[in-house]
């Protein structure tokens, strides 16, 4: 009896051993297929570092071509503005100090301040002259056309036009005048200068406005306009008495211009 007591849990161990033999069996069985498997992974990384790889680089072309694009921008906006005006236009403040030896005998110095705008595409210059704290001369607009080689002075205080052909003795042309107002653009006042001095007579009435262009067309429409003619010798004292003459003192150059513009009474 004590052998069958005993027995039985031998035979459950060798029933477990043999299990367990099985299961190793199986265990051996299946190795090599585990084995094959494991690269399965390192593809799948493989395949992540790629996309990885694509992202960056596509990342770094829009980012190359953003600062392409930008540095174009730049360099274009500065060649513009730099060098020329972005759109065909320039004002400027300007202000020059001058010595009048024509009606001051003690030849003080003077203040002529005015407003220039310069349009290089169209070729012409816009001035403006305000009313003069000193010295006889009146406010006025003046339009200096290229193009038409023609120059027109509004004289405000009189509210009327004048039209003469264009000096180019005394009157810059834009781009050369916009170069010398750039490089005293610095400080408000042109280095102190002299002025020169020019007559004017009127001669007959403007009827066909059209043709002095559109520049002077919009200057003096609905105003009384009247051609000029410049006058080359000297007045003699009795003709004084029968004129009646206004001035304009204005600036396109490096000398200040003193124009009279006289009629007959």
């Amino acid at each position: 009896m004590v052998k069958i007591s005993f027995q039985q849990p031998a035979a459950g161990l060798k029933a477990e051993k043999d299990g367990g033999a099985a299961c190793g069996a199986k265990a051996e069985t299946f190795l090599p297929q585990d084995v094959e498997e494991q690269p399965l992974p390192v593809q799948s990384r493989r395949s992540s570092s790629l996309s990885r790889m694509c992202y960056l680089t596509m990342s770094l072309m829009l980012l190359l071509l953003g600062l392409i694009l930008t540095s174009m921008y730049v360099y274009r906006y500065f060649s513009i503005t730099g060098s020329s005006p972005s759109n065909s236009e320039n004002l400027f403040h300007c202000g020059v100090i001058y010595q009048d030896h024509y009606y001051s005998e003690l030849k003080e110095q003077l203040e002529l301040h005015e407003d220039v705008r310069i349009y290089l595409e169209e070729d012409y210059e816009q001035i403006n002259i305000p009313m003069p704290h000193f010295g006889e001369s009146d406010p006025a607009d003046i339009i200096h056309d290229f193009q038409r080689g023609l120059t027109a002075y509004h004289d405000i205080a009189l509210d009327k036009c004048y039209v003469i052909e264009l000096n180019t003795t005394i009157v810059m042309p834009p781009q050369s005048f916009w170069e010398l107002l750039i490089n005293v653009k610095k400080g408000v006042y042109l280095p102190q200068t002299y002025i020169i001095q020019e007559e004017m007579i009127v001669t007959e009435h403007v009827t066909d406005m059209d043709q002095l262009g559109s520049f002077i067309y919009h200057l003096c429409r609905g105003k009384e306009t009247y051609r000029l003619k410049r006058r080359t010798s000297r007045r003699h004292i009795h003709r004084r008495a029968a004129e009646s003459c206004h001035h304009i003192r204005h600036f396109e150059n490096t000398f200040v211009v003193d124009t009279a513009i006289c009629q007959k009474l």
